[in-house]
């Protein structure tokens, strides 16, 4: 069967015991002429979602079901989840129903005709909160420059992945996983697909401003070596700036009339200090980030795993 697999389902899932049962149904009757399966990845939740999952694993021989031991984060739970997969395809989708599951079909058709190892979806509207959407323009502005992504591509969380691409992803080990920035490492041959957006049918959105800066900054210091490259010009104008000052002071003093000297070394020593804190601030961030990838720190820790018989859990 896994040979035929056409199509895997990732599912990220949070606080959700109320809409996973609804979920796997609503997949069942879209996907029902195609061989597919559900993975479905707990990411700590603490309602009864851990509960929920183990249920639909043990009817549905088509639902996998892992559950982590604590809160590691969406991209972590998916990054799980896609070292489990078995479709030629994977679609990655979250549990809220703000991407209706009918719209899978619509990737794949997408996927298959164009032959293309990933496709994202965009949308008309947006039924995000406004500082979502915010948060969204501006890690999609970032990732233009950092990723060399095209302007007009809109990197949704709905997307499908060729399995050939997946097994390169997962290939990271560290701690931080950006699955937009692993996807342009290994690929460019990307489409795109009009689908739908509604409205969250229950509970609130886990996204919040901390974890918007906590992506805006590893997509800065996890993915790209730009902060620290557009220092080097910076230094070297500095560099050169002290020079011209310093050829600059030594005229003065042969020609006169002398300059007042306190004036020029408090205005450098001003601007090299700031200049000094900026670049310990981005030096830091890459020391921390490369010591949390070397410190053993894991991207997931599974407590659960459908797959596995108990007895070696």
């Amino acid at each position: 069967m896994s040979k035929a697999m056409l199509l895997s389902i990732v599912i990220p899932v949070y606080n959700s015991e109320k809409s996973l049962e609804t979920l796997v149904d609503r997949l069942q009757r879209v996907l029902s002429t195609i061989a597919y399966e559900v993975v479905l990845i707990n990411d700590g939740s603490r309602d009864g979602s851990e509960r929920v999952g183990k249920m639909l694993a043990e009817r549905h021989s088509h639902v996998k079901f892992l559950s982590l031991r604590r809160n590691f984060g969406e991209f972590n739970a998916v990054m799980c989840g896609l070292n489990w997969i078995q479709g030629k395809y994977c679609v990655i989708i979250d549990d809220d129903f703000q991407n209706p599951p009918e719209e899978i079909l619509k990737l794949l058709d997408t996927a298959e005709k164009g032959d293309y190892d990933v496709v994202y979806t965009y949308y008309q509207k947006k039924e995000h909160a406004a500082y979502r959407n915010l948060g969204s323009k501006l890690v999609n502005w970032m990732t233009t420059f950092l990723l060399e992504k095209p302007k007009d591509l809109y990197l949704s969380s709905f997307k499908l992945i060729r399995k050939e691409v997946v097994s390169e992803i997962v290939k990271y080990k560290g701690p931080y996983p950006y699955i937009d920035g692993l996807i342009f490492r290994y690929t460019r041959n990307i489409g795109t697909v009009l689908v739908e957006h509604r409205k969250r049918e229950d509970g609130a959105s886990n996204y919040t401003w901390k974890k918007l800066i906590s992506l805006f900054l590893n997509i800065l210091f996890c993915y790209s070596a730009l902060p620290i490259r557009f220092f080097v010009p910076v230094g070297l104008s500095f560099l050169a700036l002290g020079i011209l000052l310093l050829l600059y002071l030594a005229g003065q003093w042969i020609i006169g009339p002398d300059p007042k000297g306190w004036q020029v070394v408090t205005a450098t020593l001003i601007f090299m200090g700031g200049l000094q804190l900026l670049l310990l601030s981005v030096l830091g961030e890459y020391i921390g980030k490369s010591f949390m990838a070397e410190s053993g720190q894991p991207q997931y820790v599974i407590k659960f795993n459908s797959t596995l018989p108990d007895d070696s859990q």
